[in-house]
C-alpha cells in the first residue's frame, strides 16, 4: 500500500465524488478511479459503493478513513518536525552552569529561549566544575556551557558573558561589616577561605589581589564549592574573596562588601568551534541579543590545565 493511494482515497472519502477529488488532486479522474480499484484490490475489500447519483464508504471503508487519516496527520506531523529541526526551531540543548552561573544567569537565558525559541527543550548540567563542561563539550554530550576562562586549548569558541568584579565575604559580626568599601590591604591579617582546586582562576585571582596589596591570603580552610565556602564564613572560620554573583546565594550570618581594589574574573558562553547542530545554533543566534557585545576570542593565554571549578572558581 502507497501513501499516495491513502491521500487518494482520504480525498474521495472527503468529497464522495470521483470528479471533484480529482479536480483537487490535480490528477485526471480515469486515473484516480484506477488508484482506489488498485487499492481495493490489494485490500480484497470494496471501500466505497458507486451509483450514477453518489458515492458512499462501505463499513471498510469507513473504517480504512479513520486508520488512513491518522496515518496522514502523523506523516504531517513528521514532515514539520522534520523541517523545524532542520530549521532550529525544534529539539533539545544541553546547557551546563558552573556554580552560582545557574541563578545569576540561568533565568534570564531560559525566559529568551522560551520565548524565541518555545520549542526547543532545555536539559540543564549544574554546578558543573568548568574542567568537566569542557570534557562534555568536546566528547559532544553537552552543547553549551556557562564557565570560567581561561581554557586549554583553541577548540571552543567563546563568548564573554560577564567581567565580575572581585567582592568579600564576611561574618556579619566581623569588624569590617560596619564598612561599606574595604582594600585589600585590611585582609592582611585575615585567615581565609577559599576554593579547593589548584588551578581555580578565582583562587589566582585573588593571590594576585593579595600579593598587589603587599602580602600573601593565609589560606585556613577550602571549599569544594560557593555554599560550602559562606557556610565556613558565617561560621568565622575566615574570610573569602570571591565573584560578586555569589550574592545570588544568600546566606545568614554572612555579609558581602565591595572591594577598592580586587581583580576581576570572567564568565563566559562556551560551544565547541565545529558544531554543526541547527538547534544549537538557533540557540546562539536566540541569545545573541541579550548578551554583551561579540568579544570574538577572550583574551587569555592557554593555560596548562582547564580551570577545575565552581562559579566563582
Amino acid at each position: 500500500m502507497e501513501l499516495r493511494h491513502l491521500r487518494y482515497f482520504a480525498t474521495v472519502a472527503d468529497t464522495r465524488h470521483f470528479g471533484r477529488a480529482a479536480e483537487r488532486l490535480r490528477m485526471a479522474q480515469p486515473a484516480l478511479s484506477q488508484s482506489i480499484r488498485q487499492l481495493e484490490a490489494e485490500l480484497g475489500a470494496p471501500l466505497f459503493t458507486r451509483t450514477t447519483r453518489q458515492v458512499a464508504l462501505t463499513p471498510a471503508g469507513e473504517f480504512l478513513l479513520g486508520e488512513a487519516q491518522r496515518v496522514l496527520d502523523t506523516v504531517e506531523d513528521s514532515v514539520r518536525g522534520v523541517r523545524r529541526i532542520s530549521d532550529g526551531r525544534l529539539g533539545q540543548v544541553r546547557m551546563g552552569f558552573t556554580g552560582t552561573a545557574t541563578l545569576s544567569h540561568l533565568p534570564r537565558m531560559a525566559r529568551r529561549l522560551q520565548y524565541e525559541l518555545p520549542d526547543v527543550a532545555l536539559q540543564i548540567h549544574s554546578d558543573l566544575l568548568t574542567s568537566e563542561q569542557c570534557d562534555r563539550l568536546r566528547a559532544g554530550s553537552l552543547d553549551l556551557g556557562v564557565l570560567r576562562p581561561p581554557l586549554r586549548g583553541d577548540d571552543l569558541e567563546l563568548r564573554v558573558l560577564e567581567v565580575e568584579p572581585l567582592i568579600l565575604a564576611i561574618p556579619a559580626d566581623h569588624r569590617l561589616a560596619v564598612e561599606p568599601v574595604i582594600a585589600m590591604a585590611d585582609l592582611r591579617a585575615e585567615s581565609f577561605v577559599c576554593y579547593s582546586g589548584r588551578d581555580s582562576v578565582v583562587n589566582a585571582a585573588v593571590v594576585r589581589s593579595c600579593r598587589a596589596a603587599g602580602f600573601g591570603p593565609q589560606i585556613a580552610h577550602e571549599a569544594s564549592g560557593t555554599g560550602v565556602l559562606l557556610a565556613l564564613v558565617a561560621g568565622g572560620l575566615g574570610v573569602a574573596v570571591l565573584p560578586a554573583s555569589a550574592r545570588a546565594l544568600p546566606l545568614a550570618g554572612v555579609v558581602f562588601r565591595e572591594l577598592a581594589d580586587a581583580e576581576t574574573v570572567e564568565l563566559a558562553l562556551a560551544w565547541r568551534r565545529d558544531i554543526d547542530s541547527p538547534v544549537v545554533h538557533s540557540v546562539l543566534d536566540a541569545l545573541a541579543p541579550a548578551l554583551p557585545p561579540v568579544s570574538d576570542r577572550i583574551s587569555h593565554p592557554p593555560t596548562q590545565h582547564d580551570e577545575p571549578a565552581e562559579a566563582g572558581r
